[in-house]
Formats: structure tokens, sequence, C-alpha cells
């Protein structure tokens, strides 16, 4: 596909921009059901399929703790985010190829800001994105509201078609595509990544991103 129009390049985080054998979100989701069971006081069982029924009916599991327990976001993100990195490492293919898209490049995280930051560190990618537009941005309205997304091109004069979004949540492409971004499915086996995916709305499928961005021509 013809990339050359693109001037403006999106990253989700995690499970993006590294691989999903890291399993670093594997320690996230330890810690959202060790908040969820403290909070909400009831067992790992409960607050486990407390945590996925968030998930997947409010988007996120903070989202569902603000709508239906009142839950500051701060309280969640700053307990559920406190875990070492030590997973994560620097690929150079990424480094290398993100360096080399020219334009602008931006992180766009369910995740917030402090969080994104670290791991942008230890990826060695800190100094590559002009900015991160995280939940505290969105006003905790998470990755697929279609808001959001029309709330970041507007703050950062994104011409949508474009625009460039890589995502491993599938089912978060779709109002990307809607607003006439070309889609990049990173499609490498995370948690969910296919769940309530509509495939029509993915331009390109890849694997791996290093390997893609070593072959792209622009």
């Amino acid at each position: 596909m013809d990339l050359s129009h693109i001037d403006a390049w999106l990253f989700d985080l995690d499970n993006t921009l590294y691989p999903a054998t890291a399993n670093l979100f594997a320690r996230i989701d330890v810690r959202m059901g060790e908040f969820i069971a403290r909070e909400l006081h009831v067992d790992a069982d409960e607050a486990r399929r407390i945590q996925k029924d968030f998930f997947h009916r409010h988007g996120t599991t903070l989202r569902g703790l603000m709508d239906e327990h009142a839950i500051e976001p701060s309280q969640f993100l700053d307990f559920v985010h406190d875990i070492e990195m030590d997973v994560l490492s620097h690929d150079e293919r990424v480094k290398t190829g993100i360096a080399s898209l020219p334009g602008r490049k931006f992180v766009f995280t369910n995740g917030d800001a402090a969080y994104a930051e670290r791991v942008l560190e230890r990826l060695g990618l800190g100094a590559h994105f002009e900015a991160i537009h995280d939940i505290h941005a969105m006003n905790y309205r998470p990755k697929p509201e279609p808001g959001v997304y029309q709330d970041l091109c507007r703050r950062y004069d994104i011409a949508p078609r474009r625009a460039a979004f890589f995502e491993d949540m599938a089912r978060n492409l779709a109002p990307a595509k809607a607003l006439g971004m070309t889609t990049i499915w990173v499609d490498n086996g995370s948690e969910s990544a296919s769940y309530g995916a509509d495939m029509d709305a993915i331009d390109i499928a890849i694997r791996d991103l290093g390997g893609w961005l070593e072959t792209l021509e622009l």
C-alpha cells in the first residue's frame, strides 16, 4: 500500500511498540485485580470477573470503575502502573524505523503519559515522539470512543487522510478508519486483540512492527 502521503504517524503503546511476548501487561493485569479486590472487597476470582466485564462493557477497566464505583482515575492508574519494566528491551529495527518515518509521530494510548514515558524510555524511543495523547487528555473516554480520535486530530492539527494509526487491538482501528486514516493492525497475538474487530476497518495487517518498518519504502 502506498503510504507516501502520510505525514502523521500514530502509535498505540502496549503490545504495539513492543512485542506482546514481553507480557508486560500481565503485570498490570495482576495489579488491576489487586486494586479491584481491595477497593470492592471481593476475592481474586470475583475481581478477575469484574475486571474483564468492565473491559468489554466500558472499553477499559478504569472507565468501568469510574462509572460504576466513582473511583478516582489517578488512584487507579498510579497503582496499576507501579510495575518493573525489565522485560522490555531496545529493538533497533523499531528505533531506526520510527526515526526514519517522515513527518510527525505521536503515541495514542489508553494508559497515562507518566507510564508511557517510562515505557518509551525503556524502549529507547523517548526522543522520537512529539506528544503522548493519553487517557487524561481523552477525559477518561478510552479508545474506541470515536470522539477521542477527533479530539486528537483537532488538538494536534492532524489531517486524518494523511495519518496512519498502528494498533494491536483491532477494534480500536474502526473509528480511525471512519475518519479516513490508514489503519495498521499489529496482529501479534496480544490478549483480546481481535475482540469486537471489524476486519473491513483494517488496511494493513502486520505481525512484527520492526520487520515491517525495515521493509517500508517511502
